[in-house]
């Protein structure tokens, strides 16, 4: 698993390039419900979801725009991990 640093707290790579890659080039530049699909997909590809990845998850949720819906998905995603 590779990590990124931003501010010295380490960070999941795959879950912050994937957010990336989906609020860059053509759309709104926003995550979309599938797009949140897609982040938790990621992000429990282990036995569960690590601390790393939780963070990086609310890394995301704070520093990316979401739809509304998305949003909604994906804060409801986030209370059951």
């Amino acid at each position: 698993m590779a990590y990124q640093s931003i501010d010295g707290i380490q960070y999941e790579k795959e879950l912050l390039d994937l957010a990336r890659k989906h609020t860059t080039g053509r759309g709104e530049g926003k995550i979309s419900k599938d797009e949140v699909t897609d982040l938790f997909k990621s992000a429990s590809d282990g036995q569960g979801v690590t601390e790393t990845e939780k963070r990086t998850l609310d890394y995301i949720r704070k520093n990316f725009e979401f739809t509304d819906a998305a949003a909604k998905d994906f804060d409801e995603a986030f209370a059951k991990i």
